[in-house]
């Protein structure tokens, strides 16, 4: 691969979180020496994103957030431009040309990086907050801290690590969330009842099927009105009813950015364009069809290969990723790997016990695998997803698996 190809002298980075930190590092390391420009819309330099939901919230320590390792001295180890505090606003894709303020920054070849935003409810009351930055988990970490009532609007992977942070801290929590079953998008509806009966084990109060009126207050949010006419008392609000991939100032840009930026198997979007991370849907060869992951491990895999096929040409390499997600509630982890589909079958285990491994099934293909409190069995079941096995590999395994386990 020739890292320094003709025509490829300035690189832009529009992101500078996970993904546009990986595609800078992966840069330097294939020895590129050109210029590189990388931009984020918060001040702070890269951190990582899913400690916020989880122990900072009950162990905030000096409210720093956990920066990458190496984020602090990120401009001069990797001798790049850095561009925090003001995000990109749009692209010209025929000039080639980034805006970021009043300036306009030329390029070469662009990396887009800028992930997905969170959705919010219509209020201007104080005390209501999304989870995604660094600003917002100290918020939420300083009403956990001084006992605040707490609302969560959302029933997902974010707002159940909220809930379980509460419970820690010894306080009331209530889930709103506006489906009949939790985390259905992301489990289904058999799996979402089963990790939904993890907040009423732990004493979380679980209302589904029912949305937010309004938020209600005298300048801070004091009470959540449902739809069906309950009122809840809250001083904090929470909200995490999903994200949006931050494509907003690719309007303009010729890019299709349908739900994400599209790319081509390489994460290719066209016009020099690449994209990597939660604002990416590219073509998974692993699975067949277009993809959008907001997971962790993907972020910082397109990122890496999204700047190794930019730099490479012609030597460019489909993006082979199995998705990969984990969350922590109530000192429990869960895990996920593959897609959700279908039905689930529990193969060890029970949903009962707190200790299980479903799977799901494609036709004859295995395709995703669902475990709680059962960390070292899901990579397995991840690597066989990978090589496209069938439904009776992954029953093969668990059988070997229980049968391990029974002999320990």
């Amino acid at each position: 691969m020739d890292v320094n190809r003709t025509g490829v002298d300035r690189v832009v980075i529009a992101g500078a979180s996970l993904a546009g930190m990986k595609a800078a590092q992966a840069a330097r390391a294939a020895g590129y020496a050109g210029r590189i420009t990388m931009i984020g819309d918060e001040k702070l330099a890269p951190y990582d994103r899913p400690p916020l939901s989880k122990e900072f919230l009950t162990d905030p320590g000096s409210g720093q957030p956990p920066h990458f390792d190496g984020a602090l001295s990120l401009a001069t180890d990797l001798d790049l431009e850095l561009l925090l505090g003001e995000p990109a606003t749009g692209v010209d894709t025929t000039m080639q040309r980034v805006t970021v303020g009043e300036r306009e920054i030329a390029y070469d070849a662009l990396v887009v990086a800028t992930g997905a935003v969170p959705r919010r409810l219509p209020t201007t009351l104080t005390g209501v907050t999304t989870l995604r930055t660094a600003d917002d988990a100290r918020q939420v970490a300083a009403g956990l801290r001084r006992g605040a009532r707490i609302v969560v609007v959302g029933g997902g992977f974010i707002g159940s690590e909220v809930a379980s942070a509460a419970r820690a801290h010894g306080l009331p929590v209530t889930i709103v969330e506006a489906a009949p079953v939790p985390l259905v998008r992301a489990v289904g509806a058999v799996a979402g009842e089963w990790l939904g009966e993890l907040h009423g084990r732990h004493g979380t109060e679980l209302i589904r099927g029912v949305g937010v009126e309004s938020l209600d207050g005298d300048g801070h949010v004091r009470e959540v009105r449902l739809t069906d006419g309950r009122i809840l008392p809250a001083d904090l609000v929470v909200v995490g009813i999903g994200a949006d991939p931050a494509t907003g100032w690719l309007a303009d840009s010729g890019l299709n950015v349908s739900d994400g930026v599209a790319c081509d198997a390489t994460l290719h979007a066209g016009h020099n364009v690449w994209a990597a991370g939660d604002v990416a849907r590219w073509w998974s060869q692993d699975f067949d069809r277009s993809l959008r992951i907001e997971h962790w491990t993907n972020a910082a895999e397109q990122g890496t290969l999204a700047m190794r096929n930019l730099l490479g040409g012609s030597d460019a390499l489909a993006y082979r990723h199995i998705p990969y997600v984990w969350s922590d509630w109530y000192g429990s982890r869960i895990q996920l790997v593959g897609l959700a589909g279908g039905a689930p079958e529990v193969v060890t285990g029970s949903p009962d016990s707190d200790r299980f491994v479903a799977l799901f099934r494609e036709g004859d293909r295995l395709i995703g695998a669902l475990a709680l409190n059962r960390r070292s069995d899901i990579m397995k079941y991840r690597a066989l997803i990978a090589r496209g096995s069938s439904w009776s590999d992954g029953l093969a395994l668990a059988e070997q698996r229980n049968r391990r386990t029974v002999a320990v």
